[in-house]
């Protein structure tokens, strides 16, 4: 993209306001995140960082992110990306797990390694990571650095899943796995460049580079997604042109409720792909008013096989009760249904996948479809399946759903937190759908106490005649449902628990072991 439109902005920083109140950004062009590039290859080297390293990146989202991940590729080490958010014993496991030979990091990261030295044991290459923005870049690109020659099935990063629903795992990216992300992204939503990206997770800043989109970087603390002040988002919007922004249904909300709030509409973006969560049929009509010219898509996938398929606004169906359409697979990927198993399959099978319309596991397979867990073998044996035909993989989404007679996936729920009932199996996102209705059940949640099952509502209750209204109104909607009408037991928290990256995933484990001591409100 340097060589072909050297010229044109890859990256905006904010760094404050005009006295007219617009958004200051550090501008920085394809040419010039090139030389950023070098300059870190220059820098990776003189420290000792070599071909084949795993290097730990603990930086600030943007530019040192961007430019010191394209720099490790460059170089031919492998980058070692892991989410702060997960809270510190989770975050020192994983390092420990993953030994990272270099460590790239703000000065508070450096500290932390120094501090927690069992867990940073394996850091022989410590590269600081300080120092203004304009400062680095003034000081020239430093020389040309020659790219390192990757086949694709090397390994080139080390990326960590969320661990919603059990601890975070670090998965293997090859370069061929990355290769084929970005030409099904481009192909998929008809990315081009010149385009101008607002990510508002920050890892889907790495992809512009390669798709030659503008990356404007958000006025955001990536740790606290549902802290973010949507206005800021909007503006951002309006003011760049923004095309294209990836979020999480709780940020996109947030937009939402603020846009229309002022009756204010985002005419620029092509398209908003939302994901990290089933997309709540509120946010799916809200987006028809204020995504003039575009449409709202929710991509489905995992941090281990991304995207799996997609489905836009035009085709969702607001007071479905079945679950989430996530749409067709995108191509090239596979996707079938086979029966539940909570235990490792050692092979795939034919004969075991379920036909249309039948609920059950889904797993996928194709170019952008890891193959391993990083050093856990238990892990990857139970989420990969060796198919003996092809030699290849088929991964285990950890999800149930059922593909319907037009060839579209419906998600059901995640695997781990379906409930077990003397009647039959219910599925969180069916049942949730039924009282995501109630004004104040927007967010709530299904758990199994005793082969029972249960609902949380995120709520403030005020007084016990506010909590026999509510429980009556919310038993009402479940009689109106086969699947839901065995829930007659309800709980209510202020805040339910939910993963750092998105902000979207609902700790239900977590929550079925805190209501095991908590107020049960029954009703028959």
């Amino acid at each position: 993209m340097a060589a072909a439109q050297p010229g044109a902005t890859a990256l905006k920083v904010p760094r404050g306001r005009t006295s007219s109140g617009a958004i200051d950004y550090l501008s920085l062009s394809f040419s010039g995140l090139r030389g950023e590039t070098d300059a870190w290859c220059s820098r990776l080297s003189a420290r000792g960082v070599v071909r084949g390293d795993r290097t730990l990146v603990m930086v600030r989202p943007g530019l040192p992110l961007v430019a010191s991940v394209f720099a490790l590729f460059k170089l031919g080490a492998v980058p070692v990306v892991i989410d702060p958010g997960m809270g510190l014993r989770s975050f020192l496991a994983c390092v420990e797990r993953t030994q990272p030979r270099a460590l790239v990091g703000i000065p508070l990261a450096q500290i932390l390694s120094r501090v927690c030295r069992r867990a940073f044991r394996s850091v022989r290459v410590r590269v600081p990571a300080s120092g203004s923005l304009t400062a680095r870049i003034a000081q020239g690109a430093g020389a040309p650095a020659d790219a390192a020659c990757a086949e694709p099935g090397d390994l080139a990063a080390v990326l960590f899943t969320s661990g919603s629903t059990g601890a975070p795992k670090g998965v293997r990216y090859e370069h061929g796995m990355f290769e084929a992300q970005v030409g099904l992204i481009r192909e998929t939503y008809g990315i081009e460049p010149g385009e101008i990206d607002l990510p508002l997770l920050p890892l889907f800043a790495l992809f512009n580079p390669a798709l030659g989109m503008t990356s404007v970087i958000p006025e955001m603390d990536p740790r606290r997604p549902a802290m973010a002040d949507p206005g800021k988002i909007v503006q951002a919007i309006l003011q760049e042109g923004v095309t294209n922004s990836f979020g999480s249904p709780t940020l996109w909300r947030k937009v939402a409720e603020y846009c229309r709030a002022r009756d204010l509409r985002l005419p620029s973006l092509k398209r908003v792909l939302c994901a990290g969560a089933p997309v709540p049929a509120d946010l799916w009509d809200a987006s028809r008013s204020f995504l003039t010219g575009g449409r709202l898509h929710s991509p489905y996938g995992a941090t281990e096989a991304l995207p799996v398929s997609t489905v836009c606004a035009d085709e969702i169906d607001p007071a479905s009760t079945r679950g989430a359409c996530v749409g067709r697979p995108v191509r090239s990927i596979d996707v079938r249904i086979i029966p539940i198993s909570d235990g490792p399959i050692a092979a795939f099978r034919q004969e075991s996948v379920l036909p249309a319309g039948t609920v059950g596991e889904i797993i996928v397979r194709g170019p952008v479809v890891t193959k391993e867990y990083d050093a856990l073998p238990e892990a990857t044996a139970g989420a990969k399946i060796a198919d003996p035909v092809t030699g290849g993989v088929w991964h285990r989404m950890g999800d149930c759903g059922s593909i319907d007679g037009e060839g579209r996936l419906w998600y059901l729920g995640r695997k781990a937190e379906r409930v077990e009932t003397p009647a039959g199996t219910l599925f969180t996102e069916p049942c949730e759908q039924v009282f995501r209705v109630h004004p104040r059940a927007r967010r709530c949640a299904l758990i199994g106490l005793a082969g029972e099952p249960a609902l949380v509502v995120e709520t403030r209750i005020r007084g016990e005649a506010d909590v026999r209204a509510l429980v009556a109104e919310l038993r009402g909607l479940a009689r109106g449902h086969p699947h839901t009408a065995a829930i007659r037991t309800f709980f209510f928290h202020r805040h339910l628990p939910v993963d750092v990256r998105h902000n979207a995933k609902i700790h239900r484990l977590a929550l079925a072991r805190w209501a095991a001591g908590a107020r049960a409100h029954q009703t028959a």
